[in-house]
């Protein structure tokens, strides 16, 4: 069985050579001591990673608790200079794309729920937020928190999923961080040089296209429709029941079953 422990400094460093990493054994947030961190000056690249965290935060303002050494969270600085402010938007589907790539490692089959889950079989195994410290000169901060040995009764809604749950009960969870940071490497510089073929990347992992959905917005509108495309600048377009066109840059999107039935948020 996968341990309950803290994560090892020592190997998370190993796995990650050359770049700021910090391996606290519990927090409140990853994405709060990154901020916190980037504030100080770190390095683009800075790494924190730990088992157990107490006051995580995803998107619309949910918190993300889970049972010590049951997940891991981790949070990545990026200092992209260079990148036009435009594109910025596109960094919580990089981050999906790049978790997938590290899930296929372990031969775990994803796609993505826009904006930024991540799911198998239609069950959601990671959750993505990413938050800027600065935009002028960019320094962000993308946090990942992946379910690694939650049980079933242990799941905070019914529609999200574990390794364990899809039979990989002895995961080596430095080598996974190792491995999401790599491929989320591996994405940045894709979106860097190349976002149209990043964004073909995304559409075709994505399975919100096609779906019909239900999107709840900020303001506290909610469009019902079907997801015809993720537009160029991550935009989602959805074709309401009306044949109207909403493109969204924000909001929080629920898959619906056959007449109005529930597919998993």
């Amino acid at each position: 069985m996968t341990a309950r422990t803290p994560l090892d400094p020592a190997a998370l460093r190993a796995g990650l050579p050359g770049r700021e990493v910090h391996a606290p054994a519990a927090t409140g947030s990853t994405n709060a001591d990154a901020l916190d961190r980037a504030a100080a000056g770190a390095p683009g690249g800075t790494v924190v990673a730990t088992a157990e965290q107490n006051a995580g935060r995803g998107r619309m303002n949910r918190s993300w608790v889970a049972p010590p050494g049951a997940n891991i969270a981790l949070s990545v600085l990026l200092r992209p200079l260079g990148v036009p402010l435009t594109r910025l938007g596109l960094l919580p589907l990089v981050a999906g794309l790049a978790v997938r790539d590290a899930l296929a490692g372990l031969g775990v089959a994803a796609e993505l729920k826009w904006p930024n889950d991540v799911l198998v079989g239609g069950r959601k195994i990671c959750g993505i937020l990413v938050e800027a410290a600065s935009l002028e000169p960019p320094a962000l901060v993308v946090g990942i928190g992946v379910n690694v040995d939650l049980a079933e009764a242990e799941l905070p809604v019914p529609h999200a999923t574990s390794l364990r749950l899809l039979g990989h009960v002895d995961v080596d969870r430095e080598a996974l961080v190792a491995a999401i940071v790599a491929a989320l490497d591996a994405r940045v510089a894709r979106w860097r040089a190349d976002p149209a073929a990043l964004m073909a990347d995304y559409r075709g992992a994505c399975a919100t296209i096609g779906r019909r959905v239900r999107a709840d917005l900020p303001d506290g509108s909610a469009i019902d429709g079907t997801a015809t495309a993720v537009l160029g600048d991550g935009e989602l377009e959805i074709r309401g029941a009306d044949g109207a066109r909403h493109a969204l840059t924000a909001g929080d999107v629920t898959h619906l079953r056959g007449a109005g039935g529930y597919g998993g948020r």
